[in-house]
């Protein structure tokens, strides 16, 4: 009888780095894809990117709504509440034999304690990372402890997740399974892509994603006014930005985006979500990443592309060193942005080791799924044991 793999998606983002497992299960012969769809991907506010998800191929099993159009941590909490009752329905229905949960979003923590009181074994990627300047950090370490199987994307990662008590036999450094992408996606051209986005690109050009961060002394709206401030010096660059994430704070952002674009539209472009395809291919060909988007630090260095990260949200997160780390005020994002665009900085950094592994993270994902049995107990891996 087929394994029925269960994955699922809460956010742009993450659908993109799942996109080729994915695929992968969903041709395996031996497994049976079933996909839970919620989040901000049915959020019209965010673009309802489920129906990139549907126009690529794949069927969405279940959508749970869960996200509430609040700004603060009282809807957040609400949502994951939410979020509980729609999952229990949605597994008592589906049975998967696994779920897979991405990271460290709020969405994911939800499904991932709901599947572990339903006795569901929980495949966790992206475990054992640190990002201190959101309670991000916090729901990444619980995802760790609700779930039974661990793919990490560094080998440091993977020790961390033992030292949380998870049994070195149940954890594997597959490596961050975006960069799949890296070796296996069609990308566009720059025509393609400016065709695609209605916008001409016709000039070298920043990406921005700002997300707030939730638990760092940092307005999120001074910082983003502050990052705006310093694009100004470099007029000369056209600007693609990225809504933020449906995180405390992060709505009062757009607006703000949404402004300062106007003054400029031939120079800016605003857009919800690129999509995994057109995300991918704009960073191709980008000047720099600027923000504090854990694209950033692991998608970019793997196409060369330098990147900037802004603030604390992302504090503790391994780098390659084409990552420029700033603080939030603009006379530092405009000096990090002068340090990336010298003519030396590409070449110097250029082919950097990535931390974050060579890109065939799905292959070994498939492996653990189909090898794995299950005990509904587990104990804790003292560390003195290692």
């Amino acid at each position: 009888m087929n394994k029925k793999v269960a994955i699922f998606t809460g956010t742009r983002a993450e659908y993109g780095l799942l996109y080729w497992l994915m695929r992968d299960i969903e041709s395996d012969k031996n497994l049976d894809l079933q996909i839970l769809v919620s989040g901000m991907h049915l959020s019209p506010e965010f673009g309802e990117t489920f129906n990139q998800i549907q126009e690529d191929g794949f069927v969405i099993d279940e959508k749970i709504e869960m996200l509430l159009s609040s700004n603060t941590a009282i809807g957040t909490a609400k949502s994951i509440g939410l979020g509980i009752l729609g999952f229990t329905d949605a597994f008592s229905r589906l049975l998967p034999d696994v779920l897979i949960v991405l990271g460290d979003r709020f969405e994911a923590l939800a499904a991932a304690q709901t599947a572990m009181i339903m006795r569901i074994p929980v495949l966790h990627l992206h475990g054992g990372e640190i990002t201190e300047g959101a309670y991000d950090d916090s729901i990444r370490h619980a995802i760790t402890k609700f779930s039974y199987l661990h793919g990490t994307s560094t080998e440091e990662h993977k020790n961390r997740v033992i030292q949380l008590g998870e049994s070195p036999n149940r954890v594997f450094n597959v490596g961050a399974i975006g960069l799949d992408h890296i070796l296996r996606g069609r990308f566009m051209s720059l025509e393609e892509l400016s065709s695609s986005l209605n916008f001409k690109i016709n000039k070298n050009y920043f990406i921005i994603t700002y997300h707030s961060a939730t638990l760092a002394d940092e307005d999120p709206e001074t910082t983003y006014k502050n990052i705006l401030d310093a694009l100004e010096s470099f007029k000369e660059y056209q600007v693609i930005f990225t809504y933020p994430n449906a995180d405390d704070g992060g709505r009062n952002l757009i607006p703000l985006i949404e402004a300062y674009a106007s003054k400029d539209p031939e120079r800016i472009l605003v857009i919800p979500s690129l999509g995994h395809t057109r995300y991918l291919s704009a960073l191709k060909f980008a000047a720099a990443v600027i923000g504090n988007s854990s694209s950033g630090i692991i998608e970019a260095p793997a196409f060369n592309i330098p990147s900037i990260n802004i603030g604390s949200r992302q504090k503790g997160r391994a780098a390659a060193s084409s990552v420029i780390n700033c603080d939030i005020d603009s006379d530092a994002i405009r000096a990090a942005i002068t340090t990336v665009l010298k003519a030396d900085f590409k070449e110097i950094h250029k082919n950097m080791p990535n931390p974050y592994g060579q890109g065939d993270a799905s292959k070994q994902v498939i492996e653990i799924i189909k090898s794995f049995s299950y005990i509904a107990s587990k104990n804790f891996h003292n560390i003195k044991d290692i």
